[in-house]
């Protein structure tokens, strides 16, 4: 099975799914694998390259693929604007478009990240 691929039936025994959040064990992200309430993140403001419109960069995350999906997923809601993830050779970062400084700073705060910038 593919990692974008995900199961709609199955007769296969074998097959477990997590009792938390009901997708296939292999796809769920442990308590355990989330990035410690001590991270420190850097924020910043982009404007090169992107015809003068501004993008809230938030960069320095663990390279953890679910959790930065979930992350991104509920800033994009929170802040009402798209964005996105890329993943970098040592750390990850998230694009969210717009100036939303203020508001992506103080959601990483409650979430218990530590925020520069």
């Amino acid at each position: 099975m593919t990692k974008d691929a995900r199961l709609v039936y199955s007769t296969d025994p074998n097959v477990q799914k997590c009792p938390k959040c009901k997708e296939l064990t292999c796809q769920c992200v442990p308590e355990d694998k989330v990035p410690a309430k001590g991270l420190t993140v850097v924020m910043r403001i982009e404007k090169q390259g992107r015809n003068g419109k501004s993008v809230t960069v938030i960069d320095r995350f663990p390279r953890q693929e679910a959790y930065l999906q979930g992350l991104t997923t509920e800033l994009k809601k929170k802040c009402g604007s798209g964005g996105t993830f890329r993943m970098g050779e040592k750390d990850a970062l998230i694009e969210i478009q717009g100036d939303k400084r203020e508001l992506v700073r103080a959601l990483l705060e409650k979430k218990g990240l530590k925020v520069k910038g």
